[in-house]
């Protein structure tokens, strides 16, 4: 079967061109094609953009199949344009063996809605005391290409320091979770006015941005590559660019609720604010937008979280941290960077596709929209508007902060190597 895209706009840019997908990558790219075989998607009006890549994403398989599977999440994942993500660790079981990311590369497989890359835990049962069988995971069926306790910080300089000098010489990825516990202790919102108002424990910036600077001089001395999971404090932007500018191979994501929400959200106690790390102030999330615009953040990370509701309907200090993410971070990233012109629609494609692909190392993805690349690309109506329903949504849990939020543009379409995941809202069976 081929699809035959007709009167769309290739990143937004330029004419209206007509697109044809046959065999898992784009065949053709001109005016008035035709194609007697194709299903026709009429795109008028919309963009194609490279399917999005999502480095951090909970799935919750093995252990907590109440809140998201494999599945329910994989559908989220292609409604909200994406065709790959990468599975935390963070499972009951954790994900500290070949046996686990293997079963969830398999899972991913036979699901067919978008790839799902396991991604290996850096020390067993997210500990931080043994390093896990990294060797072993990258060379499993999953290949695992990135490592991470996220969820937890491998606080130990000295583990971190030999996770960063095997994955080295494994060619894979340290995904760091930057908070120091000891200053954490108890912490549930970002410390400063509002949490002292609202009798919050607080949570310093110092406990991301020590770990980051931390981890930034020990991949410097390793030689070795450290990505920073969801950056939030205007100082850990400054610690990037110093990094940086030192030649030390340091990346970072940024998640769509750290661009939107600040720490004034609390104000209701409404658990489903809460979450790791917290809602900074508006100084911080102006400061991440222009990090994410000016390229010293490299991606958008959705770190979509679900949770059960006796997990969320509780008192703030007792819910467990985490938000919904997949459906909605095209929005947001709408939203908080293309409505202000900081991003155009090409870079979009270049912060939620091009970039997580070269950081992970993915051949197939975020690649050019050009004649003879894979046919993994979403379409997108820029002019939408639609209200989030959180009963609506694909993902079993319903913990989404954007309820009744009224969010601009909306993806259409979704393709899987040419084939069609996702329609008008809709998951695309077999």
């Amino acid at each position: 079967m081929s699809v035959l895209i007709k009167n769309v706009r290739l990143y937004g840019e330029g004419e209206a061109v007509d697109v044809l997908l046959a065999d898992g990558e784009i065949r053709e790219i001109g005016a008035g094609l035709t194609a007697d075989d194709a299903e026709i998607v009429d795109g008028a009006g919309q963009f194609l953009l490279p399917g999005f890549i999502d480095m951090h994403t909970h799935l919750r398989e093995p252990g907590r199949e109440d809140t998201e599977t494999i599945e329910s999440g994989s559908a989220a994942a292609a409604l909200g344009g994406y065709t790959a993500v990468f599975a935390m660790a963070n499972t009951s079981p954790v994900a500290d063996n070949a046996v686990i990311t293997d079963h969830v590369w398999k899972r991913g497989q036979e699901v067919g809605l978008v790839d799902v890359y396991p991604v290996g835990a850096v020390t067993v049962g997210l500990e931080g005391k043994q390093l896990a069988e990294m060797g072993t995971m990258a060379a499993g069926l999953g290949a695992v290409r990135m490592f991470s306790d996220d969820g937890m910080c491998v606080y130990d300089p000295l583990i971190m320091r030999r996770a960063l000098e095997y994955a080295n010489s494994l060619g894979v990825l340290i995904a760091q979770h930057a908070e120091e516990p000891r200053l954490t202790k108890g912490a549930v919102a970002h410390e400063g006015p509002t949490a002292a108002r609202l009798g919050l424990a607080g949570w310093p910036r110092a406990a991301e941005e020590s770990i980051v600077a931390r981890d930034a001089l020990l991949a410097r001395d390793a030689g070795a590559r450290v990505h920073i999971c969801h950056a939030s404090t205007a100082g850990t932007v400054e610690l990037l660019k110093w990094a940086k500018a030192q030649g030390i191979s340091i990346t970072a994501e940024v998640t769509p609720h750290h661009l939107l929400l600040d720490d004034s959200r609390l104000e209701t106690y409404d658990a489903v604010n809460r979450v790791n790390p917290p809602l900074r102030e508006a100084s911080d999330v102006a400061a991440l937008r222009q990090a994410l615009a000016e390229g010293v953040i490299d991606c958008v990370a959705t770190d979509h979280a679900p949770h059960a509701d006796q997990d969320k309907c509780c008192e703030f200090a007792a819910a467990r941290p985490g938000m919904l993410g997949l459906e909605t971070a095209l929005s947001i990233i709408v939203k908080t960077m293309v409505e202000p012109g900081l991003l155009d629609w090409r870079g979009v494609a270049k912060v939620m596709s091009e970039n997580p692909a070269q950081i992970v190392g993915l051949d197939d993805q975020g690649r050019p929209l050009a004649v003879g690349e894979p046919a993994n690309v979403v379409l997108i109506d820029p002019a939408a508007e639609w209200t989030v329903e959180a009963k609506e949504l694909a993902s079993i849990a319903r913990n989404t902060p954007y309820q009744a939020m009224t969010l601009p543009a909306k993806v259409t379409a979704t393709f899987l190597r040419g084939k069609l995941t996702a329609r008008d809202g809709k998951i695309v069976a077999g």
